[in-house]
Protein backbone atom coordinates (compact mmCIF):
# COMPACT_ATOMS: atom_id res chain seq x y z
CA UNK A 1 0.00 0.00 0.00
CA UNK A 2 3.13 2.43 -0.25
CA UNK A 3 2.06 5.74 -2.08
CA UNK A 4 5.07 7.45 -1.56
CA UNK A 5 6.13 7.25 -4.74
CA UNK A 6 3.65 10.58 -5.53
CA UNK A 7 4.47 12.83 -3.24
CA UNK A 8 4.39 16.68 -2.79
CA UNK A 9 6.42 19.02 -1.26
CA UNK A 10 5.49 21.80 1.34
CA UNK A 11 7.67 24.61 1.43
CA UNK A 12 8.10 25.41 5.04
CA UNK A 13 9.65 29.24 3.92
CA UNK A 14 6.00 30.54 4.34
CA UNK A 15 7.07 29.36 8.27
CA UNK A 16 10.25 31.47 8.10
CA UNK A 17 12.32 28.25 8.19
CA UNK A 18 13.72 26.34 4.48
CA UNK A 19 12.95 22.95 5.69
CA UNK A 20 10.38 21.12 3.16
CA UNK A 21 7.83 18.68 4.41
CA UNK A 22 7.24 15.85 1.85
CA UNK A 23 4.17 14.59 1.65
CA UNK A 24 1.82 11.77 0.25
CA UNK A 25 -0.38 12.56 -2.86
CA UNK A 26 -3.99 12.08 -1.12
CA UNK A 27 -7.14 12.18 -3.22
CA UNK A 28 -10.52 13.62 -2.71
CA UNK A 29 -12.70 10.02 -2.63
CA UNK A 30 -16.36 11.90 -4.17
CA UNK A 31 -17.61 9.74 -6.47
CA UNK A 32 -21.69 10.11 -6.64
CA UNK A 33 -22.40 6.70 -8.42
CA UNK A 34 -20.69 4.99 -5.22
CA UNK A 35 -23.51 5.96 -3.28
CA UNK A 36 -25.82 4.50 -4.62
CA UNK A 37 -25.19 0.65 -2.79
CA UNK A 38 -26.25 2.83 0.46
CA UNK A 39 -28.91 4.23 -1.23
CA UNK A 40 -30.76 1.31 -2.35
CA UNK A 41 -30.71 0.06 1.28
CA UNK A 42 -34.34 -0.52 2.26
CA UNK A 43 -35.52 1.54 -1.02
CA UNK A 44 -38.70 -0.50 -0.88
CA UNK A 45 -42.54 0.94 -0.32
CA UNK A 46 -41.93 -1.40 3.09
CA UNK A 47 -40.20 1.32 4.93
CA UNK A 48 -39.40 5.00 4.46
CA UNK A 49 -36.46 6.76 2.72
CA UNK A 50 -33.35 6.79 4.57
CA UNK A 51 -33.95 4.22 7.03
CA UNK A 52 -31.10 3.36 7.91
CA UNK A 53 -30.33 7.31 8.65
CA UNK A 54 -26.64 7.62 9.13
CA UNK A 55 -25.52 4.16 8.97
CA UNK A 56 -26.39 4.95 5.35
CA UNK A 57 -23.68 8.07 5.19
CA UNK A 58 -21.15 5.81 7.24
CA UNK A 59 -21.34 3.11 4.36
CA UNK A 60 -20.80 5.21 1.67
CA UNK A 61 -18.09 6.97 2.85
CA UNK A 62 -16.30 3.50 3.40
CA UNK A 63 -17.33 2.43 -0.22
CA UNK A 64 -16.05 5.59 -1.08
CA UNK A 65 -12.48 5.68 0.05
CA UNK A 66 -11.76 1.91 -0.98
CA UNK A 67 -12.85 2.31 -4.05
CA UNK A 68 -10.55 4.48 -6.19
CA UNK A 69 -11.13 6.45 -9.56
CA UNK A 70 -12.13 3.69 -12.38
CA UNK A 71 -12.81 0.80 -9.76
CA UNK A 72 -15.92 -0.93 -9.63
CA UNK A 73 -17.47 -1.48 -6.22
CA UNK A 74 -16.69 -4.74 -5.10
CA UNK A 75 -17.54 -4.32 -1.04
CA UNK A 76 -16.41 -3.10 1.96
CA UNK A 77 -12.97 -4.72 3.40
CA UNK A 78 -11.98 -4.50 6.74
CA UNK A 79 -8.95 -6.96 6.95
CA UNK A 80 -6.07 -6.70 9.56
CA UNK A 81 -7.83 -3.59 11.14
CA UNK A 82 -4.94 -1.44 13.63
CA UNK A 83 -4.76 -0.10 16.22
CA UNK A 84 -1.95 2.33 16.96
CA UNK A 85 -1.37 4.28 20.27
CA UNK A 86 1.19 7.46 20.06
CA UNK A 87 3.04 8.71 23.24
CA UNK A 88 4.35 12.09 23.84
CA UNK A 89 5.07 14.38 27.23
CA UNK A 90 4.23 18.08 27.22
CA UNK A 91 6.44 20.43 28.79
CA UNK A 92 3.63 22.77 29.41
CA UNK A 93 2.64 20.34 32.35
CA UNK A 94 5.27 22.35 34.77
CA UNK A 95 2.74 25.01 34.55
CA UNK A 96 0.55 23.09 36.42
CA UNK A 97 -2.27 22.74 33.82
CA UNK A 98 -3.04 18.89 34.13
CA UNK A 99 -4.06 17.37 37.37
CA UNK A 100 -1.42 14.89 36.37
CA UNK A 101 2.38 14.61 36.37
CA UNK A 102 4.48 13.85 33.59
CA UNK A 103 5.21 10.45 35.75
CA UNK A 104 1.75 9.09 35.04
CA UNK A 105 1.83 9.22 31.17
CA UNK A 106 4.39 6.44 31.70
CA UNK A 107 2.31 4.33 34.08
CA UNK A 108 -0.54 4.12 31.45
CA UNK A 109 1.77 3.54 28.56
CA UNK A 110 3.11 0.34 30.57
CA UNK A 111 -0.39 -0.07 31.46
CA UNK A 112 -0.86 -0.94 27.57
CA UNK A 113 1.98 -3.01 27.35
CA UNK A 114 1.22 -5.35 30.03
CA UNK A 115 -2.10 -5.78 28.54
CA UNK A 116 -3.83 -4.21 31.29
CA UNK A 117 -5.58 -1.16 30.00
CA UNK A 118 -8.96 -0.43 28.28
CA UNK A 119 -7.54 -0.38 24.69
CA UNK A 120 -6.06 -4.21 25.07
CA UNK A 121 -9.71 -5.05 25.84
CA UNK A 122 -11.02 -3.39 23.34
CA UNK A 123 -8.27 -4.71 20.64
CA UNK A 124 -8.24 -8.15 22.12
CA UNK A 125 -12.80 -8.22 21.59
CA UNK A 126 -12.47 -6.96 18.08
CA UNK A 127 -9.25 -8.35 17.08
CA UNK A 128 -6.94 -5.63 16.26
CA UNK A 129 -3.18 -5.88 16.27
CA UNK A 130 -2.35 -3.17 18.85
CA UNK A 131 0.92 -1.06 18.52
CA UNK A 132 2.36 1.70 21.24
CA UNK A 133 5.04 4.20 19.84
CA UNK A 134 7.09 6.07 21.97
CA UNK A 135 6.83 9.62 20.18
CA UNK A 136 8.33 11.78 23.13
CA UNK A 137 7.75 10.14 26.44
CA UNK A 138 10.05 12.59 28.89
CA UNK A 139 11.59 9.43 30.32
CA UNK A 140 12.97 6.17 28.70
CA UNK A 141 10.48 3.50 27.94
CA UNK A 142 11.24 -0.24 27.82
CA UNK A 143 9.37 -2.89 27.72
CA UNK A 144 8.02 -3.91 31.37
CA UNK A 145 8.55 -7.26 32.92
CA UNK A 146 5.58 -9.50 32.11
CA UNK A 147 4.29 -7.38 29.17
CA UNK A 148 2.26 -8.66 26.90
CA UNK A 149 3.32 -10.01 23.56
CA UNK A 150 0.83 -9.04 21.46
CA UNK A 151 1.52 -5.48 22.09
CA UNK A 152 4.02 -3.94 20.05
CA UNK A 153 6.23 -1.51 20.85
CA UNK A 154 8.40 1.11 18.56
CA UNK A 155 10.46 3.64 19.82
CA UNK A 156 10.09 6.91 17.55
CA UNK A 157 11.01 9.11 20.30
CA UNK A 158 11.93 12.86 18.76
CA UNK A 159 12.93 14.25 21.99
CA UNK A 160 12.32 13.55 26.00
CA UNK A 161 9.00 15.41 25.81
CA UNK A 162 8.34 18.85 24.64
CA UNK A 163 9.68 22.10 25.98
CA UNK A 164 6.89 24.47 28.02
CA UNK A 165 5.29 26.15 25.32
CA UNK A 166 4.51 28.97 27.84
CA UNK A 167 8.32 29.83 27.50
CA UNK A 168 9.39 28.57 23.95
CA UNK A 169 7.87 26.79 20.87
CA UNK A 170 7.05 23.44 21.99
CA UNK A 171 9.61 22.06 19.51
CA UNK A 172 11.77 23.52 16.76
CA UNK A 173 9.85 23.19 12.99
CA UNK A 174 12.47 20.39 11.86
CA UNK A 175 11.41 18.25 15.10
CA UNK A 176 7.85 18.88 14.31
CA UNK A 177 8.84 17.37 10.40
CA UNK A 178 10.27 14.72 11.80
CA UNK A 179 7.50 13.73 14.16
CA UNK A 180 5.03 13.92 11.08
CA UNK A 181 7.03 11.88 9.21
CA UNK A 182 8.06 9.21 11.83
CA UNK A 183 3.88 8.81 11.66
CA UNK A 184 3.97 8.36 7.99
CA UNK A 185 6.65 5.48 8.06
CA UNK A 186 4.98 4.05 11.24
CA UNK A 187 1.72 3.34 8.70
CA UNK A 188 3.64 2.31 6.25
CA UNK A 189 5.02 -0.62 7.80
CA UNK A 190 1.84 -1.74 9.00
CA UNK A 191 -0.30 -4.08 7.03
CA UNK A 192 -4.42 -3.78 7.13
CA UNK A 193 -7.18 -1.44 5.48
CA UNK A 194 -8.13 0.15 9.05
CA UNK A 195 -6.06 2.12 10.96
CA UNK A 196 -7.43 3.12 14.88
CA UNK A 197 -5.16 5.92 16.32
CA UNK A 198 -5.37 7.04 19.63
CA UNK A 199 -2.80 8.89 22.16
CA UNK A 200 -1.63 8.83 25.66
CA UNK A 201 0.08 11.97 27.23
CA UNK A 202 -0.53 14.21 30.01
CA UNK A 203 -1.33 17.84 29.03
CA UNK A 204 -2.05 16.83 25.69
CA UNK A 205 -5.66 18.20 25.59
CA UNK A 206 -3.68 21.76 26.43
CA UNK A 207 -2.19 21.06 22.76
CA UNK A 208 -5.12 20.19 21.44
CA UNK A 209 -7.32 23.38 23.08
CA UNK A 210 -4.76 25.39 21.27
CA UNK A 211 -4.52 24.01 17.95
CA UNK A 212 -8.33 24.06 17.66
CA UNK A 213 -8.12 27.87 18.99
CA UNK A 214 -5.44 28.98 16.36
CA UNK A 215 -6.32 27.01 13.26
CA UNK A 216 -10.24 27.25 13.60
CA UNK A 217 -10.64 30.70 15.44
CA UNK A 218 -12.44 29.36 17.95
CA UNK A 219 -12.01 31.38 21.33
CA UNK A 220 -9.52 30.01 23.77
CA UNK A 221 -12.19 30.36 26.51
CA UNK A 222 -14.81 27.72 24.85
CA UNK A 223 -11.79 25.46 23.54
CA UNK A 224 -10.73 24.75 26.95
CA UNK A 225 -14.31 24.27 28.20
CA UNK A 226 -15.25 23.53 31.65
CA UNK A 227 -16.91 21.18 33.46
CA UNK A 228 -20.35 21.58 33.77
CA UNK A 229 -20.55 20.82 37.33
CA UNK A 230 -19.86 23.35 40.22
CA UNK A 231 -19.08 26.32 39.17
CA UNK A 232 -17.11 27.51 42.15
CA UNK A 233 -14.53 26.22 44.47
CA UNK A 234 -10.85 24.33 43.95
CA UNK A 235 -11.98 23.09 40.20
CA UNK A 236 -12.76 26.39 39.26
CA UNK A 237 -9.63 28.45 40.51
CA UNK A 238 -7.53 25.76 38.73
CA UNK A 239 -9.53 26.28 35.37
CA UNK A 240 -8.93 29.86 35.54
CA UNK A 241 -5.26 29.11 36.16
CA UNK A 242 -5.31 26.31 33.16
CA UNK A 243 -6.84 28.96 30.75
CA UNK A 244 -4.17 32.11 31.91
CA UNK A 245 -1.44 29.67 30.89
CA UNK A 246 -2.99 28.35 27.61
CA UNK A 247 -3.81 32.71 26.96
CA UNK A 248 0.18 33.04 27.60
CA UNK A 249 0.84 30.40 25.43
CA UNK A 250 -1.43 31.69 22.55
CA UNK A 251 -0.23 35.30 23.01
CA UNK A 252 3.55 34.25 22.99
CA UNK A 253 3.07 32.59 19.71
CA UNK A 254 0.59 34.02 17.75
CA UNK A 255 2.44 34.33 14.53
CA UNK A 256 2.30 30.76 14.71
CA UNK A 257 -0.92 30.73 11.79
CA UNK A 258 -0.37 27.90 9.71
CA UNK A 259 -1.27 24.44 10.74
CA UNK A 260 2.85 23.27 10.61
CA UNK A 261 3.65 27.01 12.45
CA UNK A 262 0.93 26.17 15.02
CA UNK A 263 1.53 22.56 15.68
CA UNK A 264 5.80 23.07 16.05
CA UNK A 265 4.65 26.09 18.67
CA UNK A 266 1.95 24.56 20.58
CA UNK A 267 1.45 21.31 19.95
CA UNK A 268 2.92 17.62 20.74
CA UNK A 269 4.85 15.29 19.09
CA UNK A 270 2.22 12.22 19.67
CA UNK A 271 -0.33 14.71 17.81
CA UNK A 272 2.26 15.02 14.81
CA UNK A 273 2.87 11.66 14.55
CA UNK A 274 -1.01 11.03 14.54
CA UNK A 275 -0.89 13.47 11.40
CA UNK A 276 1.98 12.21 9.94
CA UNK A 277 -0.36 8.46 10.19
CA UNK A 278 -3.63 10.16 8.91
CA UNK A 279 -1.64 11.36 5.77
CA UNK A 280 0.08 8.46 5.06
CA UNK A 281 -3.06 5.89 5.66
CA UNK A 282 -4.93 8.46 3.07
CA UNK A 283 -2.91 8.32 0.96
CA UNK A 284 -2.98 4.54 0.85
CA UNK A 285 -6.91 4.66 0.68
CA UNK A 286 -6.99 3.01 4.24
CA UNK A 287 -10.29 3.91 6.41
CA UNK A 288 -8.78 5.76 9.32
CA UNK A 289 -11.08 5.50 12.83
CA UNK A 290 -10.52 8.84 14.71
CA UNK A 291 -10.25 8.53 18.50
CA UNK A 292 -11.00 11.61 21.17
CA UNK A 293 -10.24 15.90 21.55
CA UNK A 294 -6.16 14.91 20.71
CA UNK A 295 -6.35 12.93 17.62
CA UNK A 296 -9.18 15.45 16.71
CA UNK A 297 -6.56 18.05 17.18
CA UNK A 298 -4.40 15.86 14.76
CA UNK A 299 -6.66 15.69 12.41
CA UNK A 300 -7.26 19.48 12.44
CA UNK A 301 -3.54 19.40 11.26
CA UNK A 302 -3.21 16.95 8.94
CA UNK A 303 -6.28 18.31 7.06
CA UNK A 304 -4.89 21.32 7.02
CA UNK A 305 -1.56 19.69 4.91
CA UNK A 306 -3.66 17.72 2.98
CA UNK A 307 -7.48 18.91 2.72
CA UNK A 308 -8.80 15.96 1.51
CA UNK A 309 -7.82 13.50 3.91
CA UNK A 310 -10.86 14.15 6.19
CA UNK A 311 -12.76 12.17 3.54
CA UNK A 312 -10.95 9.26 4.92
CA UNK A 313 -11.73 10.20 8.11
CA UNK A 314 -14.58 8.15 10.16
CA UNK A 315 -14.82 9.87 13.72
CA UNK A 316 -15.79 7.80 16.39
CA UNK A 317 -17.21 9.24 19.48
CA UNK A 318 -17.42 12.88 21.19
CA UNK A 319 -16.22 12.85 24.30
CA UNK A 320 -17.08 14.90 27.44
CA UNK A 321 -14.34 17.67 26.70
CA UNK A 322 -16.58 21.02 25.49
CA UNK A 323 -13.51 21.83 22.64
CA UNK A 324 -13.67 18.36 21.01
CA UNK A 325 -17.28 19.17 20.21
CA UNK A 326 -16.57 22.31 18.61
CA UNK A 327 -13.88 20.78 16.46
CA UNK A 328 -15.95 18.03 15.55
CA UNK A 329 -18.10 20.81 14.13
CA UNK A 330 -15.44 22.63 12.16
CA UNK A 331 -14.03 19.23 10.81
CA UNK A 332 -17.99 19.16 9.64
CA UNK A 333 -18.26 15.62 11.21
CA UNK A 334 -20.84 13.34 12.88
CA UNK A 335 -19.20 10.74 15.66
CA UNK A 336 -20.44 7.63 15.62
CA UNK A 337 -20.94 7.66 19.59
CA UNK A 338 -21.32 10.01 21.94
CA UNK A 339 -20.71 7.69 25.26
CA UNK A 340 -19.30 10.63 27.79
CA UNK A 341 -15.74 8.77 27.37
CA UNK A 342 -12.65 10.49 28.69
CA UNK A 343 -10.48 7.24 28.81
CA UNK A 344 -8.26 8.31 25.13
CA UNK A 345 -5.95 5.26 24.53
CA UNK A 346 -8.25 5.15 21.03
CA UNK A 347 -11.06 3.21 23.05
CA UNK A 348 -13.48 5.35 21.62
CA UNK A 349 -12.62 4.44 18.46
CA UNK A 350 -12.49 0.81 18.89
CA UNK A 351 -16.21 1.27 20.62
CA UNK A 352 -17.69 2.52 17.22
CA UNK A 353 -15.74 -0.36 15.33
CA UNK A 354 -19.14 -2.83 15.48
CA UNK A 355 -20.62 -0.38 13.33
CA UNK A 356 -18.26 -0.31 10.54
CA UNK A 357 -18.52 -4.10 10.80
CA UNK A 358 -22.70 -3.39 10.12
CA UNK A 359 -22.10 -0.85 7.51
CA UNK A 360 -19.95 -4.02 5.68
CA UNK A 361 -22.14 -6.36 6.28
CA UNK A 362 -25.30 -4.56 4.83
CA UNK A 363 -23.43 -3.86 1.68
CA UNK A 364 -22.26 -7.63 1.47
CA UNK A 365 -25.79 -8.48 1.41
CA UNK A 366 -28.60 -6.07 2.02
CA UNK A 367 -31.44 -6.85 4.38
CA UNK A 368 -34.14 -6.21 1.69
CA UNK A 369 -33.91 -6.61 -2.07
CA UNK A 370 -35.51 -4.09 -4.44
Amino acid sequence: MDATAHTHSIDTRQARNPVELELPAVLPTARPELDLPGASLFASRHYPRHALGRVEVLLQQLARIQTAEGEAFTGIRLDRPQVVVFAGDHGIVDERVSAFTQETSRQRVEEVLTGEATVNTLARLHGFDLTVVDAGLAQRLERPVGADERVALLPRKIGHGTRNMVLSPAMPLRQAISAIQAGMDVVRHLPGRVLALGDIGVGSTACAALLLSRLCGVPLPDACGRDQESSGGPDSLQRQHRLEKLQQAAARHRKAVTPLEALAAMGGFEIAMQAGAMLQAASERRIVLVDGFVSGAAALVARGLRPAVADYLVFGHRSTEPGHRLLLIHMQAQPLLDMELRVGQGAGALMAWPLLQAAQALLAKPMIQT
